[in-house]
């Protein structure tokens, strides 16, 4: 298995040369003063190193030990607890969070790079801090001044952790029938009892303390969603000074047995009258924990991105040692035995595939964290108002797409080793089985579909769709002639998107049906068509770059290879929505 590289020359080149974001920020005043080029260089250079040397040895060997239960007690694997805590020392946990609270304050196209980089090294590390740092977002917007002060500092600088508890064994997606309850305290805390599933890190032995983000329902509170509050619950109670007091009754009840991801502990949290702190108001919960949906759905979609880039780094290295047969067009390696498998066309196809998926994925990731920074920083209205507005409209794609997308790279890359790609002592299959969780959580896939197609789509009748429509036409009527093998076949792309996105909002009055009928096609013919564009930006970009040729040609022929070979794939997927929903009820409940 390769050693993984941090892809920073990549990551430069979408920052820089595709977006320069350096002109961005010098327009966004909060960010003009914490962040410029240099210092957003040298806080990736820093985060490839230590992904790269302290956690990155640890992914084989965590995924064959897992966690343990003991009691209510987790381990993690060995040297988790080390490398955390070099982790954390560095300020990582932290590097998008608040200053004022000790956070970093980078912008989110920083923080996206670098959650690339935590989740390549190892996904099941990876996610400790990407919960913290998703609590953090809910408390520093919503929390009391009181609890920002008492756990922000803390949880930023890695000393306590925090975990999202959600889910509910009778109720998935479904948060409004939850039965966790919270009861009203004389000194203005609650008492909140229930039972939460699948929650990551609930309980784990990397920090001191745990501050888990509660959903539960007070009594008296509205029916369904509307009646969901969201509580601060720590796993040890913390004094007016700051120090810990004694244990909460928040307790993990098991851990489950999963199909990857085995150094993460995802617990069953049992909380039996344990003392916790409104965030928030009342009854407006799942509004509080929206605010970092967004963000943490992007980090989903970067997951599946990371995943495929580790498989990506070992199929190449593979493929070029790796001696099996004689080219088609003749001996290549003629001074051995046989060619290196790279020179198959097959081999190219799998390669060039995760290739093209992946750099295109990190140029999207980037363009919406963009939208985040621009919504979250920006003083013009109207420019905050549009990303807000793309935000809304791409974060089902980011999060769905690019984890479907990571999957069908890692089985590429998988494939590649053949036989050795089966065995475990190669890494490849723990990279299927850990990336296959990515298109489940944070809202399975399906259900990011239907919240693009339904609620964003339809719902506004087509009108934030026709905000990222606007703009790519913007693009390619501003385009050099000479990009015009790229652009040409994005426009033909965009067309056919168009005329779907009429059907389906057409069909849709007339068939309720046909929403969810199309849904999951259309997301990824979005997608594509939304690479499609940051690959017809990177080729431009790629064009007038100074230097480095071969990086640069390598871009161009990289480009051309998905307007050639995966862009079509629209065709298929158009003609799939087109087709309707009748097929789909020809069959009663008991026939299938």
């Amino acid at each position: 298995m390769a050693d993984y590289k941090a892809p920073l020359r990549d990551m430069r080149f979408v920052l820089n040369e595709v977006f320069d974001v350096a002109t961005l920020w010098a327009q966004l005043p909060e960010l003009a003063e914490a962040v410029d080029q240099d210092t957003a260089l040298a806080v990736l250079e820093e985060a490839g190193k230590v992904t790269a040397r302290s956690i990155a040895p640890l992914n084989r060997a965590s995924d064959e030990e897992g966690c343990h239960w003991d009691n209510g007690s987790v381990r993690t694997p060995a040297g988790f607890i080390e490398a955390y805590q070099t982790y954390a020392e560095g300020g990582w946990v932290g590097v998008g969070g608040d200053p004022q609270f000790g956070g970093m304050g980078m912008p989110k196209a920083i923080s996206a790079q670098v959650e690339e980089m935590i989740n390549a090294s190892s996904l099941s590390f990876g996610l400790y801090p990407m919960l913290t740092a998703g609590a953090c977002l809910s408390i520093n917007a919503h929390a009391s001044e009181v609890l920002k002060h008492k756990y922000l500092p803390n949880m930023y600088s890695g000393v306590w952790a925090g975990s999202m508890c959600l889910t509910e064994a009778h109720a998935g997606t479904d948060l409004g029938i939850i039965r966790t309850k919270a009861e009203p305290q004389a000194d203005g805390s609650y008492k909140v009892s229930g039972t939460k599933i699948f929650i990551t890190g609930g309980e784990h032995d990397l920090t001191e303390n745990i501050i888990h983000l509660v959903l539960a329902k007070l009594p008296d509170a509205p029916a369904g969603p509307k009646g969901i509050s969201l509580l601060l619950v720590p796993k040890f109670l913390v004094n007016d000074d700051g120090s810990l007091g004694e244990r909460n009754s928040a307790h993990c009840g098991s851990i489950e047995h999963k199909m990857g991801i085995q150094g993460s502990a995802t617990c069953v949290m049992n909380f039996d009258g344990a003392v916790g702190y409104l965030v928030g108001e009342p009854n407006k919960g799942l509004a509080a924990m929206f605010t970092m949906m967004n963000y943490e759905r992007l980090g989903v979609g970067i997951q599946g991105l990371a995943s495929a880039e580790r498989s990506y780094q070992n199929a190449v290295e593979y493929a070029r040692d790796r001696l099996q047969s004689r080219s088609p067009i003749g001996a290549q390696a003629k001074d051995k035995v046989a060619d290196p498998i790279i020179v198959h066309p097959d081999v190219r196809r799998m390669l060039l595939t995760m290739k093209a998926l992946i750099e295109g994925g990190r140029a999207f990731s980037t363009y919406v964290a963009l939208q985040l920074d621009n919504a979250k920083y920006s003083e013009d209205p109207t420019m905050r108002k549009r990303s807000e507005d793309l935000v809304a409209l791409l974060t089902p794609v980011a999060k769905a797409f690019m984890t479907d997308t990571g999957l069908e790279c890692t089985v590429h890359g998988q494939q590649v080793f053949g036989g050795h790609g089966y065995i475990r002592e190669w890494g490849q299959e723990q990279l299927v089985r850990d990336a296959r969780i990515t298109q489940i959580y944070e809202g399975t896939n399906g259900i990011q579909a239907l919240d693009l197609m339904g609620r964003k789509v339809v719902a506004s009748g087509g009108a934030l769709y026709q905000v990222f429509a606007d703009e790519i036409r913007q693009f390619v009527a501003g385009a050099d002639s000479e990009l015009g093998e790229y652009t040409l076949p994005l426009a033909t792309a965009l067309d056919q998107l168009d005329g779907l996105t009429e059907w389906v909002i057409e069909q849709a009055k007339l068939n309720p049906n046909e929403i969810g009928a199309a849904s999951v096609e259309y997301l990824h013919a979005f997608g594509y068509v939304a690479y499609a564009y940051m690959w017809a930006r990177m080729a431009q970009a790629a064009k007038a770059g100074e230097g480095d040729a071969a990086f640069y040609q390598g871009k161009l022929g990289t480009a051309r290879f998905y307007f050639a070979r995966l862009l079509p794939r629209v065709d298929s997927l158009v003609a799939s929505v087109k087709a309707g929903s009748e097929s789909l009820y020809l069959l009663d409940a008991a026939q299938f």
